[in-house]
C-alpha cells in the first residue's frame, strides 16, 4: 500500500508515447462528422441479449423459477435488448454493410463458420467468468475472423478490475487504494481510509453497485463484502472513495489517431437527496429512466481547459497502458487535489441508441457532431483499417 501511494504521490502525466502500428500509413485529416470510407462488407454482429444470458444462466445453474437462491436484480444488465441490436444493425445497414445477428454465446464459434463474414462487430459482454468478453474476440482470434474492439487479453485485464488498476498504477495513472477480496480470506481493511466503496471485481453495467456499496464503518464494510462475494460468486474489490467530481470519456481511434471525445460530466446534485454521490444501479437503471430522464449528464463537462486536457490525457493513457483498440469509455473521478483518477474502463461501451436512455458513449459522439448510425460507422472503419480492410 505505501509502495501505491507514493506511486498516486508523485504522479504526473507523461507525454503520450505513441506506437504506430507499422502496417498501416498515416491516415490524412478528415471532417469531424465524416467516417472513413471501407467497402462494402459482410459484417457479423456478436451481442449478448438479456434472453441469451438467461440461458446461459439456466445451463449452469438450471432454470431461474427452480432457483433457491435467485440472482440479485441487476444479474443480466449486461444483456442489450432487440433495439439496441437492431440500431447497431440498422447503422451498418444504412452505410450498404450485409449484417448478420449472432448470439456470442456457445453456438457462437459454428454459426461464426457459417457465417462466414468479412468482420465481426462485437459487442457480446457473456455472464460468467473473467473471459467472458473475451470469448468473442478469442474465437475471432483462433478462427483467423477480424475483430472489432481489444484483443482478448485486453479485455479480460479491464473486466478484472483489480489487475488493470495494479498496471496503471505500475504505469504512473493515478487511482484509489484499494484491496481485493476472495471468498477464503480475512477480511483486513486497515491502511485503507473510510469511506470505502464495495464491488464485485468484474462486472460492468453498475452490476453491484448499489447504494450500499458505499461504506463508512469496519463491521459495515465486513458485512457488504460478504454479501457481495456471495451474491456475484466472485472477489470484490474495495477502494477509497474518490470524494471529487466524476467524468466519463469516450476514446476511440488507434495509434496517431487516437482521440478523446468530449467529456461527460456526472451531476450528483440531480440524484434524490438522500443518495449517495455515486453513480450507482439505482442512479443508472431506477432513478435515471426512459419515461422521466434526469438531467444528469453535461456534455461537454463545464472544466476549465486545463481540466479537461488532464482529463482527456489521463483517458487516453489509460487506454494505451492496457492495449485498447478502436474504442473504449473511460470512468473517472478527481480526489482531494483534483487529480483525475481512473475508475475503470470499459473496452465494450454501452451503445443505448436514443439520447432519452442517457448513454454516455453516444452522448460523446453526439457532442462531437456525430449521429448514432455515424458513430457505429466509424468505430466499423477504424477497426477496418487497423486490419487493413479497405
Amino acid at each position: 500500500m505505501r509502495k501505491q501511494q507514493s506511486l498516486r504521490m508523485r504522479i504526473a502525466l507523461a507525454p503520450l508515447r505513441i506506437i504506430v502500428p507499422p502496417p498501416f500509413p498515416k491516415r490524412p485529416q478528415i471532417q469531424a462528422r465524416r467516417c472513413l470510407q471501407v467497402k462494402k462488407l459482410r459484417v457479423a454482429l456478436a451481442c449478448s441479449t438479456k434472453d441469451g444470458l438467461r440461458k446461459e444462466y439456466a445451463e449452469r445453474f438450471g432454470a431461474l423459477e427452480n432457483d433457491d437462491e435467485p440472482p440479485p436484480p441487476d444479474f443480466f444488465a449486461e444483456g442489450d435488448d432487440p433495439a439496441t441490436i437492431e440500431s447497431v444493425a440498422g447503422a451498418m445497414r444504412s452505410a450498404g454493410h450485409e449484417v448478420s445477428i449472432l448470439e456470442g454465446d456457445s453456438g457462437f464459434p459454428a454459426m461464426l463458420a457459417k457465417c462466414n463474414p468479412d468482420i465481426v462487430f462485437n459487442i457480446a459482454e457473456g455472464l460468467f467468468g473473467d473471459m467472458r468478453e473475451s470469448f468473442v474476440p478469442m474465437t475471432c482470434e483462433r478462427m483467423g475472423v477480424p475483430c472489432t474492439g481489444s484483443d482478448p487479453l485486453a479485455l479480460a485485464i479491464c473486466l478484472r478490475k483489480s489487475r488493470a488498476k495494479e498496471i496503471l498504477a505500475w504505469r504512473g495513472v493515478p487511482v484509489s487504494p484499494f484491496r481485493t477480496f476472495s471468498p477464503d480470506d480475512d477480511i483486513d481493511i486497515s491502511g485503507l481510509s473510510f469511506p470505502l466503496m464495495v464491488k464485485p471485481v468484474s462486472e460492468g453495467s453498475s452490476k453491484g453497485v448499489f447504494e450500499d456499496s458505499f461504506v463508512e464503518g469496519r463491521s459495515e464494510a465486513r458485512r457488504r463484502i460478504r454479501e457481495k462475494i456471495s451474491k456475484y460468486r466472485q472477489p470484490v474489490i474495495v477502494e477509497e472513495y474518490l470524494p471529487g467530481d466524476e467524468y466519463t470519456v469516450a476514446v476511440w481511434g488507434n495509434g496517431r489517431d487516437i482521440e478523446a471525445l468530449p467529456p461527460v460530466a456526472i451531476k450528483f446534485d440531480q440524484l434524490p437527496p438522500q443518495s449517495k454521490k455515486i453513480y450507482s444501479y439505482e442512479a443508472k437503471w431506477i432513478w435515471d429512466s426512459e419515461e422521466k430522464p434526469l438531467e444528469i449528464f453535461e456534455c461537454p463537462a463545464k472544466v476549465s481547459a486545463g481540466l479537461g486536457k488532464r482529463i482527456a490525457a489521463t483517458a487516453v493513457k489509460a487506454c494505451e497502458c492496457l492495449d485498447i483498440k478502436d474504442w473504449c469509455r473511460v470512468d473517472i473521478r478527481l480526489d482531494r487535489e483534483a487529480v483525475p483518477n481512473v475508475i475503470e474502463l470499459n473496452p465494450l461501451p454501452g451503445i443505448l441508441p436514443r439520447p432519452e436512455q442517457n448513454s454516455c458513449f453516444p452522448k460523446a459522439a453526439r457532442a462531437a457532431g456525430y449521429s448514432y448510425d455515424q458513430m457505429i460507422n466509424k468505430v466499423l472503419s477504424i477497426a477496418c483499417r487497423r486490419h487493413g480492410i479497405a
